[in-house]
C-alpha cells in the first residue's frame, strides 16, 4: 500500500460528524457548520477600512466604462480590482464578482493579454467580464492572492500558490480563507459605488475561481447567488484522489464533513453547480453524488428550486452560454 492509497482508505472509512442530516435541525446543523468552517479556514480579522482607492477611470470602450481601484484588506495590504459598468444604465445595478481560477490573472476576465504566455481571445469563455456587462450586470473582478498582479513574484503566467500556501498553514491560516476574506472585503468596498445594488450581488468563477466563490458564500451572507464552475465536487472524488494545487486544500476538513455538507451555509440563497462532462480532476460523477446531498438540503429549508446543476459539454472550462440564462433567473 503507498502513503495515497493509506489516506484514500483513511477517507473512505472515515464518519464525518458534520455530514447533513434531514433528520436534525437544519438552523443548529447551519451554525455547527459555519463555526466549524471558519475555524478551519484560519480567515484574518478585519482590521481596517477596505475604501476603495481609485487609480484610473476609462470611459472610451465602446460596450463599457472601467474604473481600476484597489482596497486594503488586511494592514498594508491592498488587492486590485476593477469596476466594470455598461455604458447604458438606469439606476442601481445588479452586481456580479467574477474571479479567475488559475490563469495569469484577473485581466483575462476582461479578455486582455498582458503576459507572454496569455493566449488571444477568449479560450474557455474565459471573459467573464465582457460576457456579464453584455447581460446589463455591473462586474467587479479582483486580484486573487497567488494569481496576476499578486503572485508575489515576477513570472509570466502561471501561478504561485504552493509558497504562499505552505506560509498561511504556518501562521494557523490558508490560501483559500485569505482569498476568502478578500471577496469579503471586497463587498465593503463596494458599498462606496452608490450605483451597484448590492441587494442582487452574485458571485462565479471557473475552477480556482468557483472553488473561491463557493466557500465565499458560504461565509458571506450578502452573496445572493453564487455559481461555482468545475470547482464543485466531492472531496473524496476529486481533492483527495487526484492531485490539485495546494490551495484547494483546508487541513483537517475530512475530519468533519465533506464539500457538499458546506451547501447548507450557502442555502436557501440560490446556488448554480456548472460542471464539464469530461472533466477530468472535478469528475462528473463525484459532482452528480454531492449534488443529490445539496438537494437534499435545499428540500429542508424549503428551497429545493434555488440550486441548480449544469452540465456542458466538455472539460475544464466555463460553458458561457448554459450558464449565464441560469443565473440570470436568480439574480
Amino acid at each position: 500500500m503507498t502513503p495515497q492509497e493509506l489516506h484514500m482508505a483513511i477517507a473512505r472509512e472515515r464518519v464525518l460528524p458534520y455530514s447533513f442530516d434531514e433528520t436534525k435541525n437544519f438552523n443548529c446543523q447551519k451554525e455547527k457548520v459555519y463555526d466549524k468552517l471558519l475555524e478551519l479556514l484560519g480567515m484574518p480579522e478585519k482590521m481596517v477600512d477596505p475604501k476603495p482607492i481609485i487609480e484610473f477611470e476609462k470611459m472610451e470602450h465602446e460596450e463599457f466604462d472601467e474604473i481600476r481601484f484597489k482596497y486594503e484588506s488586511e494592514p498594508g495590504f491592498f488587492i486590485p480590482a476593477h469596476l466594470i459598468l455598461p455604458k447604458e444604465r438606469k439606476g442601481k445595478l445588479p452586481t456580479v464578482i467574477c474571479l479567475q481560477g488559475h490563469s495569469s490573472g484577473m485581466h483575462r476576465s476582461l479578455g486582455r493579454v498582458k503576459y507572454t504566455n496569455d493566449v488571444e481571445g477568449d479560450v474557455g469563455d474565459r471573459a467573464f467580464a465582457l460576457q456579464a456587462v453584455k447581460r446589463g450586470y455591473a462586474c467587479v473582478i479582483m486580484e486573487q492572492r497567488g494569481f496576476g498582479e499578486l503572485k508575489g513574484i515576477e513570472q509570466d503566467g502561471g501561478t504561485n500558490c504552493l509558497h504562499m500556501s505552505m506560509q498561511a498553514i504556518l501562521l494557523g491560516r490558508t490560501l483559500l480563507g485569505e482569498r476568502c476574506f478578500d471577496v469579503s472585503r471586497l463587498i465593503d468596498a463596494l458599498e462606496q459605488f452608490e450605483m451597484l445594488d448590492l441587494n442582487r450581488l452574485g458571485i462565479m468563477g471557473n475552477s480556482g475561481g468557483g472553488t473561491t466563490s463557493f466557500y465565499a458564500a458560504c461565509v458571506d451572507s450578502r452573496i445572493k447567488v453564487c455559481m461555482p464552475s468545475c470547482s464543485f465536487c466531492p472531496y473524496y472524488e476529486s481533492i483527495i484522489s487526484i492531485q490539485h494545487c495546494t490551495c484547494n486544500y483546508v487541513p483537517g476538513m475530512l475530519e468533519y464533513m465533506e464539500m457538499q455538507d458546506l451547501a447548507v451555509l450557502i442555502a436557501p440563497r440560490a446556488l448554480i453547480v456548472v460542471s464539464g462532462k469530461d472533466d477530468e480532476i472535478f469528475p462528473l460523477d463525484g459532482v452528480k453524488r454531492g449534488f443529490e446531498v445539496v438537494k437534499k438540503i435545499y428540500r429542508a429549508c424549503g428551497a429545493e428550486d434555488n440550486c441548480q446543476l449544469v452540465i456542458g459539454d466538455g472539460g475544464h472550462r466555463f460553458f458561457a452560454d448554459i450558464s449565464w440564462p441560469v443565473f440570470d433567473r436568480y439574480i
